[in-house]
């Protein structure tokens, strides 16, 4: 398990703090499981992915990252609605286009990270949470 990197109640009370943190341990998290990273905060016009990776089998991995600090009120996947999803497969087919790389075999991972308030960290990883 990684450390906290900040002191649990700062995160708690900063949403961006919160994000930035999120993102890293979920990067940490996958390439544990093997991906390497290609890019962070990929945005253009079309939008903005959190990670793109490359999985071991060599396809593109488009990760969406939701961070909360619990989920008392929703659970951290239903945030990922279908107008996220357009949003993110035209930012997706944009990022392949400029980098000519549209043959390549591609898919769209979602992770929810959870801090909450006491015990250790949730993560759940969902490969192909929906396709383009």
């Amino acid at each position: 398990m990684l450390p906290l990197l900040f002191n649990r109640s700062r995160l708690l009370t900063d949403a961006k703090l919160l994000g930035q943190w999120g993102e890293r341990r979920c990067e940490k998290f996958l390439r544990r499981k093997g991906l390497k990273t290609l890019t962070r905060n990929f945005s253009c016009k079309t939008g903005e992915i959190d990670l793109i990776m490359v999985s071991p089998n060599s396809a593109i991995v488009f990760v969406e990252v939701k961070t909360r600090a619990d989920e008392s009120l929703t659970p951290t996947e239903e945030v990922i609605t279908s107008a996220k999803q357009h949003k993110l497969k035209r930012t997706a087919r944009y990022f392949l286009a400029a980098n000519n790389i549209e043959v390549r075999p591609y898919r769209f991972d979602v992770v929810a990270i959870v801090l909450g308030r006491t015990g250790p960290v949730q993560i759940r990883h969902y490969e192909n949470a929906f396709m383009m």
